[in-house]
């Protein structure tokens, strides 16, 4: 929970920094990135289960 709330705050840091200097494109490769990790980590957690199947 407490690196939620770190991973959070360093995206509220993000944006605010990309709002102040007019740095909109840090926000598609940010939300891409964050993206690919989530792909990334329930990739791995469905492994076993596909395994199971075969």
């Amino acid at each position: 929970m407490k690196f939620l709330r770190h991973l959070g705050g360093l995206l509220k840091e993000l944006g605010g920094f990309a709002w102040q200097n007019k740095a909109w494109w840090l926000i598609p490769i940010v939300l891409l990135l964050l993206l690919f990790s989530l792909i990334i980590v329930f990739g791995q957690t469905a492994t076993p289960f596909i395994y199971t199947l075969f």
